[in-house]
Order: C-alpha cells, then structure tokens, then sequence
C-alpha cells in the first residue's frame, strides 16, 4: 500500500524511519563513542516523534515548518542531554524537552507581553521541571521546583501560568454531538449589572414559572455562580444536560419576558 506524502521542511514524512528502542540504545552507545554520524541517525530516526507531537498545534499557527524546525531543535538538545543511566526510554525523556521548546516558542511569538524576569523564571522553572522529571520519572510539585530554585511557590506558578498561552473563552471543549460546551460555559460569573425594577419583577416571574430544575439551574448559575461542573456533580447529571437545562431555561424566559 503507497504511503501518503506530507512534506514538511522539505522532509517526506513518509519515507522517515523509525528506530526501535534497541537500535536507538546501540545509537546512543556509538554517540558515546564519538561516532559523528550516530546523532544524525538519532535525529532522522525520532521526526515522526516530533511530528506526533506537533499534531497538538495544528490549530494554533500557521505555519507548521517553523513549529517543525523549533520541535527539531528541542529533539537536538534532548539527544544531547540524554544519558543511557537515566533508565527511561528515550521517547519518555525527549517529549518534554520537545515539548517545552515548542511552548516557549509559542509563548515568546504570544501577543500578551510579559515582563522579562517573569520570562526567565518561567524557564527556569520549565528546565527545572524537565530535570527533575527525567530524574525522578515522575512530574514534579511546584513546591519541589520552589524549593531547587530557591524561591516561592506562588513565584513559580505564576511564571508557569505566564507561560501558557492565552485562549479564547469560547473555545470549545467538549461536543456530544448536539451541544457544544464552552470554556465559559465553567466560568463563575460575577458580572454586577443593574437592571430595572420592573425587568427584576418581570424575570422573577418568569423565574417562577419554570420547571423546578430549569429554575434552579438558572438560580445556582447566574446568582450564586455556580459552574456547569459543580451543578453536574451536585445534581448526579452530566454536564451535557447542565447545558441543554440551562440553554432551555434562558431560551424559556425569553419568551416569556418578550
């Protein structure tokens, strides 16, 4: 059966080779060695591994050539910092390193602006977290990474959250077919408008004329300021049905108030 051919930097995905973990070992080995040519092997070997994971961004730029050759450059460095001692595969080693070459990346090109030192903690912190996971083959605490670097806590999450990108409240997470679910969707809202008396005295009559779960949905959500979430576990229903009860009650009240 004929491969299917995407180029990407020039590379034809479909003739790349993919080493098994013994050859990749006898690579590293020969690397060790001083054989020149073994890490060009290792490198030509993993770009599936670096194209699996740019799958992740398709969505997120527009051009995948570059994102390409950061995630190349991230696969260099983990080849380069990889020690046969650290008994895990060199896949489980590499995604993160490639990973976090990508994010920072995307995050240095973001059009949120973050001051400089923020920047530098938040590598720091992302190199950190890459060494110690490597060393201890487990993701480590925000107190662990605190603690190696000789600051807070609360210093480090915020330069980790910093370093994430930005996305859109309306992003979409989850679709069962028929709804569609938000990222607003899980959002408290503590908006504080005024309305008139006779726009309260209206939506309270409305209110009241709903069925009982369609009101108390509507109630828990938009004065109390419960998430779609909270009200799914509260209740023992999925958040699907939060929000077709919540979107049928607003679509009820509507009517009724028009």
């Amino acid at each position: 059966m004929a491969r299917h051919k995407v180029e990407i930097c020039g590379v034809n995905t479909a003739n790349i080779k993919v080493l098994t973990n013994e050859e990749q070992m006898a690579l590293f080995n020969k690397l060790k060695e001083g054989d020149i040519f073994a890490k060009e092997e290792l490198i030509q070997g993993n770009l599936k591994l670096v194209l699996s994971i740019l799958r992740k961004f398709n969505n997120r730029v527009d051009n995948l050539d570059d994102l390409f050759q950061v995630g190349c450059i991230g696969l260099i460095k983990a080849i380069d910092n990889f020690d046969l001692s650290y008994d895990v595969k060199f896949s489980t080693y590499s995604v993160p390193m490639i990973l976090g070459e990508i994010k920072r990346y995307l995050r240095d090109n973001n059009s949120v602006r973050i001051s400089r030192s923020i920047k530098d903690l938040a590598f720091k912190a992302i190199r950190k977290k890459e060494e110690l996971t490597a060393k201890y083959n487990k993701e480590p605490s925000i107190e662990m990474i605190a603690k190696e670097l000789g600051v807070t806590e609360f210093e480090v999450s915020n330069a980790l959250d910093s370093s994430r990108e930005t996305i859109s409240m309306f992003e979409p997470i989850y679709n069962d077919g028929s709804d569609t679910i938000y990222l607003s969707d899980q959002l408290e809202d503590k908006s504080n408008q005024n309305y008139s008396i006779e726009t309260r005295i209206a939506l309270k009559d409305a209110l009241s004329k709903l069925k009982e779960k369609e009101r108390y949905i509507l109630t828990e959500r938009y004065l109390v300021g419960k998430t779609q979430v909270e009200l799914a576990n509260e209740i023992g229903i999925s958040q699907a049905q939060i929000s077709r009860l919540e979107k049928s009650g607003i679509d009820n009240l509507k009517k009724m108030i028009d």
